[in-house]
């Protein structure tokens, strides 16, 4: 009795695997990623640890407790996470990022709630003085609101602009076309949001609304409505580089994503090489060459097996090759087939989720989970596109999601982990509940007698085996 007790425990342990219900896949790539991310993290931070004073184990076991706190977000979403739940988030996730990005763009001081800068630039909230990376959730945030949009127009389900044009016809009378409705509930948010981050992140702003135009083309918007979309953000990116350019309108961000898209590093290095060591156009142009130059020399001394872990040299030149630049450490240290790894993990995650959505029952599901989807793999891309210098991309800062060091980030990226797991999860138990169902009315629309066979071969197969173990005992 003691031994089968002792073997069911051991089965119950090595055996949880099966007792989930979400994509195993997915969480085995969150768990691959995670552990890519404490090891990087270590070995990257030698500069993180002279500029804040503190020693690099201090530093990992920080990123282990964010990392712990990331798995812990994952199994309370899996578990408690539902699709009616996000769906009623979604509803409402386009307020919170306005919300969010109004604090920001005008620097509010609500008390507990401050708009804060990094490196010039207003792009975190400070809650309780805990700092907020506010384009982190408003990524997130877009994809849910987009997603109810979609079924919202979808079912015909929208309210708000019923009820205005109630209270005035003349003014909002045209939202309750079906084209009114579409600019009302998904073109004007999505532009709304693409200008308030561009005032404070060139970059996420160009790649948050590639994202959401990705969205709306799955999502199946007609193409002739999207061109008019289009043309209406080109228009408004044409009114501000005009004003940018006759002087109506002075911003320093415009001015950063006109050098990033246009960058010469050629040019950079002309300057560099002709002037004096010390002056100040030669600590400009070595501080602009620094970062790129670092990262490109980190992939080429990688070549196919890397230095090993922790041999990195270029971790003590380029300063946030921790965050920005995470995917040409990780191939200095592992070389080529690290970066295989790596690719090879993002990939397999937009073909799981691609899976999961073509599943799923309810066109809010297939939408989340494509938009989650795409806007992981996508950052992750970005990132890597940067590291390896790839034209026509601004040389501007992506983290690698679920890799880089960054509370906020990592955590937000967790979530979204946790949300594909737990719509996999509801995929999985109906299609299973489908599947029994069918199969009970199978069994009942077969004769009494053919079901009793079938048990009475049951019964012999099971006194067949009873006698064979009395006869044999253990030498079966």
């Amino acid at each position: 009795m003691a031994k089968e007790k002792k073997h069911t425990k051991r089965r119950n342990i090595w055996n949880w695997m099966d007792g989930f219900r979400g994509d195993k896949v997915i969480l085995i790539i969150a768990l691959l990623l995670m552990l890519i991310s404490v090891i990087s993290v270590f070995s990257s931070t030698p500069l993180l640890a002279l500029e804040t004073g503190v020693d690099r184990i201090g530093i990992m076991t920080t990123q282990l407790k964010v990392v712990g706190i990331g798995v812990l977000v994952i199994l309370v979403l899996y578990i408690f996470g539902r699709s009616g739940l996000y769906r009623w988030l979604g509803k409402y996730c386009f307020i919170l990022s306005l919300g969010m990005l109004v604090i920001l763009v005008f620097n509010l001081n609500l008390g507990i709630i401050q708009a804060g800068e990094i490196n010039g630039a207003r792009r975190i909230i400070k809650v309780f003085g805990k700092q907020l990376h506010v384009y982190e959730f408003v990524k997130v945030f877009m994809v849910l609101y987009l997603a109810w949009a979609l079924d919202a127009y979808k079912r015909g389900e929208f309210k708000l602009n019923k009820f205005l044009a109630a209270l005035s016809p003349k003014l909002f009378n045209w939202t309750t076309r079906p084209l009114g409705e579409k600019i009302f509930y998904i073109y004007i948010p999505v532009l709304l949001t693409i200008l308030f981050v561009a005032s404070g992140s060139n970059s996420s702003a160009l790649f948050l609304g590639g994202v959401l135009i990705l969205l709306i083309v799955v999502g199946g918007i007609n193409f002739k409505d999207l061109l008019v979309f289009g043309a209406v953000a080109a228009a408004f990116a044409g009114l501000f580089f005009i004003g940018y350019k006759t002087g109506l309108i002075k911003s320093n961000r415009i001015e950063t994503a006109i050098s990033r898209i246009t960058n010469d590093d050629d040019a950079t290095m002309e300057i560099l090489l002709n002037s004096k060591i010390g002056s100040p156009e030669y600590e400009a142009a070595r501080d602009e060459l620094k970062q790129p130059v670092g990262a490109l020399l980190a992939i080429k001394e990688g070549g196919i097996i890397g230095k090993g872990i922790g041999n990195s040299t270029q971790k003590y030149a380029v300063p946030v090759i921790f965050g920005d630049y995470m995917f040409s450490f990780i191939i200095e240290e592992t070389g080529f087939l690290g970066a295989i790894l790596i690719i090879l993990l993002y990939f397999s995650l937009l073909a799981r989720s691609a899976t999961i959505a073509k599943d799923c029952d309810n066109y809010f599901d297939k939408i989340v989970v494509a938009g989650l989807a795409i806007l992981v793999t996508g950052q992750a891309f970005m990132h890597m596109m940067v590291n390896v210098h790839f034209p026509m991309v601004p040389q501007t800062g992506q983290t690698l999601p679920l890799v880089s060091h960054g509370t906020t980030s990592f955590l937000v990226f967790s979530a979204v982990f946790g949300i594909l797991l737990s719509i996999s999860r509801e995929t999985y138990l109906k299609i299973r509940k489908r599947e029994e169902a069918t199969y009970r009315a199978t069994i009942e629309r077969e004769p009494a007698d053919e079901v009793q066979a079938r048990l009475d071969d049951l019964d012999t197969m099971e006194t067949l085996e009873n006698r064979i173990d009395e006869e044999y005992g253990d030498d079966v």
